[in-house]
């Protein structure tokens, strides 16, 4: 039985593996970097993603540099 649990990566729902970790969000979103990485309105460092786990109804925010001025 595979388990899962569900987050909002940049507000919208996704389904992930009850032990998904930050990189396993990152992945499904498809995201390529540079990003900001941000779980329920707290940075998570880049050194962080592999290890941070995630819970069932995180919001996490992937969040792209804007250039300009």
């Amino acid at each position: 039985m595979n388990e899962t649990i569900e987050v909002l990566i940049n507000q919208q729902p996704h389904r992930l593996p009850v032990d998904a970790v930050l990189a396993d969000a990152i992945t499904a979103a498809g995201v390529k970097a540079p990003f900001a990485a941000a779980v329920n309105l707290a940075f998570v460092p880049k050194t962080r993603h592999a290890s941070h786990r995630l819970q069932a109804g995180d919001h996490i925010e992937l969040i792209a540099p804007i250039t300009g001025g």
